[in-house]
């Protein structure tokens, strides 16, 4: 087993990011930059079932940032510290930050829409995986934070049955701050442009679960990027977190 380790970096306005990783640190391996998803943190989307491990078995150094309000990271309840795109401004932060010049890239979920909008900024992975994202994921931004923003209003209220039940035992198990999280989806994330995603010309994997259709069309995705191909895996948009193949098919991708 590869030694994990924590530490914290500063973003751009001073919220403390903290940044987990798993692999060689001796500046020997190539760092695979992995993004979780929303209510999510790094030890649930890559270390928990073993994604990370995987990839520091092949030799990678997979660094596993927390999104300001999830994880171990900071969760600022004033609404300047949720500016628009203020995850594509905390990735570029943390590749600063690490001095990351040749690394791979991976998100699932809200992480994936983040790698997908930061690499149209500018980063610039060799390689890029999205997981756990379709077309339509990409945009509607509004639609979909609508709803969460719907259970944390209504949270006291909810009761099993209730449409928002699910996410918000996910909420509530994950530790989330009500304030804070409210404040990064209603402020905090931006539409994607369509024609934006012929930028992305690395060689990118849209790696779904076969019955997650949560974020539209991932082969509508795939067939839009200039260099992509889709690549299909068990589960839905949460059971397949939890399955060894998508860290497999991530690995494989690196590696290839």
């Amino acid at each position: 087993m590869s030694e994990l380790t924590t530490a914290h970096i500063t973003s751009f306005d001073g919220t403390r990011l903290a940044v987990h990783r798993m692999g060689p640190g001796d500046g020997s391996a190539r760092p695979v930059l992995l993004l979780h998803g929303l209510f999510s943190s790094a030890q649930m989307n890559w270390i928990r079932f073993g994604h990370a491990q995987l990839l520091a078995d092949a030799g990678f150094a997979a660094i596993m940032p927390e999104w300001r309000a999830h994880g171990e990271s900071d969760a600022p309840q004033d609404p300047a510290a949720y500016p628009p795109d203020v995850l594509v401004r905390d990735s570029f932060a943390v590749v600063e930050a690490l001095g990351l010049k040749d690394y791979d890239l991976a998100g699932f979920s809200l992480g994936a829409r983040t790698a997908v909008a930061a690499t149209i900024a500018g980063l610039t992975p060799r390689r890029l995986v999205i997981c756990g994202m379709g077309m339509q994921g990409l945009f509607n931004w509004e639609k979909r934070a609508a709803f969460f923003i719907d259970m944390i209003d209504r949270y006291d209220t909810i009761e099993r049955g209730d449409r928002a039940w699910f996410a918000k035992s996910f909420f509530k198990t994950m530790g989330m701050d009500k304030v804070a999280t409210r404040l990064l989806l209603a402020n905090g994330v931006e539409d994607l442009v369509r024609d934006d995603l012929a930028q992305i010309i690395c060689p990118a994997l849209v790696l779904c679960g076969a019955d997650d259709r949560d974020n539209g069309s991932p082969t509508q995705l795939a067939d839009a990027l200039p260099n992509a191909q889709y690549q299909e895996i068990p589960g839905d948009h949460m059971s397949c977190v939890a399955k060894p193949d998508l860290g497999r098919a991530v690995r494989d991708f690196f590696v290839g």
